[in-house]
């Protein structure tokens, strides 16, 4: 059977023209063809002058949409709803002033559904990857209950503080990697054109080598044989590990729990994530969304597998009638302060508050654990750094001390 031929993509012109005033104006407009736009233009009134086909813009890499972009929109559009501005009118302001342009688009194009008569979740829905359930949930939420520039407050709170934990870690773990990486630049620098130098200088010594300058020496010809296979070594092991990670659970399984008992690091992610999950509770809790239906959002966002199990164990139990301060103690993952609080807040019927102020200490405690730790790996770095970059230059000038000491 024949395939169908594909349709063809209308053609953008530009166009300039005078209309029944005699005012000048200009456009584009999409057609087959110019007699096409002629006709178009004539028809709305407009007398053409000169039409001809768009030149075809040049490749553009998009720029990404982030997280803190969806932050910042969120915040501007609960601004304007609590003024009384009509959401179509809202998103046509907030997309005409954002940096991002691929931001933009994405919030005209929302804007377009919502103006066809598409409500604002289904409209967001469109975009999973820019607006997840949880999001999509908290706005049906206030859709239903007609408190919606409250409930894009309350997303707008829930982002920032959720993007606050992530930059502070990110920052924290930024600048001993940097290092890192310098340092492994350097040393590989040394390894394959400076040790070599050396070698070849004391060939001519006619005497054995100090055991720390043969061992230097011995490691530089074994770097400068293999270093392209210990570099595919470790790029294929990171591709192997982020492809099987993706795709495994029980890969993720293992990956996260090593990671929480990871030293001084595990301990950060595991209060972070505890500050995750207790913040997004509390705010799907606050917009009335059910219990059960909310901790389905809550285990896709704690970003750590444990607690995803978890959290679905915990909405299996809350399901059969099992209060939630007595699942979340069977799961062995939240410290016993965390319990009570929850405890208090079921039976004081604020649960949302309760969980927000347990949201607000761990919080709290990342930005002190990450600040400590910062404080804590600097003098580390720089110790390792003076042991490798110093034992190598130690290495390499022993054997003329030694010759000058003969001397």
């Amino acid at each position: 059977m024949a395939q169908a031929a594909k349709k063809k993509a209308p053609n953008k012109f530009t166009w300039e023209g005078v209309d029944r005033k005699g005012k000048k104006m200009k456009g584009e407009l999409e057609g087959a063809s110019v007699a096409y736009v002629n006709a178009s233009l004539r028809r709305q009134g407009i007398k053409p002058t000169k039409v001809r086909k768009a030149a075809k813009p040049l490749l553009v890499f998009k720029k990404k949409i982030t997280a803190k972009d969806i932050a910042i929109f969120t915040r501007q559009l609960a601004t304007m709803l609590a003024a009384g501005i009509p959401i179509a009118q809202a998103f046509d302001i907030v997309g005409k002033g954002h940096e991002n342009p691929t931001m933009a688009e994405l919030i005209n194009t929302v804007k377009n559904d919502i103006e066809s008569g598409t409500n604002l979740t289904a409209a967001l829905s469109k975009h999973p990857l820019q607006f997840d359930a949880l999001y999509c949930n908290l706005v049906q939420a206030g859709e239903q209950a007609g408190i919606l520039d409250t409930i894009l407050d309350k997303i707008a709170v829930y982002k920032e503080k959720i993007e606050g934990i992530k930059s502070k870690i990110k920052a924290a773990l930024f600048y001993p990697a940097a290092v890192v990486i310098v340092a492994f630049v350097i040393t590989t620098i040394l390894l394959v054109y400076v040790i070599p130098q050396f070698e070849s200088l004391f060939k001519g010594f006619g005497a054995d080598l100090p055991a720390l300058t043969q061992f230097v020496i011995d490691l530089s010809e074994f770097f400068q044989e293999t270093w392209w296979m210990m570099f595919a070594g470790i790029g294929g092991g990171i591709y192997v590990f982020a492809y099987t990670y993706k795709r495994s659970s029980k890969m993720q399984h293992a990956a996260d729990k090593l990671l929480l008992k990871a030293p001084i690091i595990g301990q950060i992610i595991k209060k972070a994530t505890i500050a995750r999950f207790c913040r997004t509770l509390a705010t799907m809790f606050a917009a009335g969304v059910p219990l059960v239906e909310a901790l389905d959002s809550v285990a896709g966002a704690c970003g750590n597998r444990l607690y995803y199990e978890g959290t679905m164990d915990i909405k299996a139990d809350v399901s059969t009638g099992m209060q939630l301060q007595s699942s979340m103690n069977t799961t062995g993952l939240f410290p016993n302060m965390v319990v009570q609080m929850v405890a208090i807040g079921e039976e004081s019927g604020e649960l949302d508050t309760m969980l927000g102020k347990v949201a607000d200490f761990y919080e709290s405690e990342v930005d002190d654990a990450v600040d400590g730790l910062s404080s804590l790996l600097e003098p580390i770095i720089m110790a390792v750094l003076g042991v490798l970059i110093g034992g190598l230059v130690i290495a390499m000038y022993l054997p003329i001390f030694k010759m000058a000491a003969t001397v």
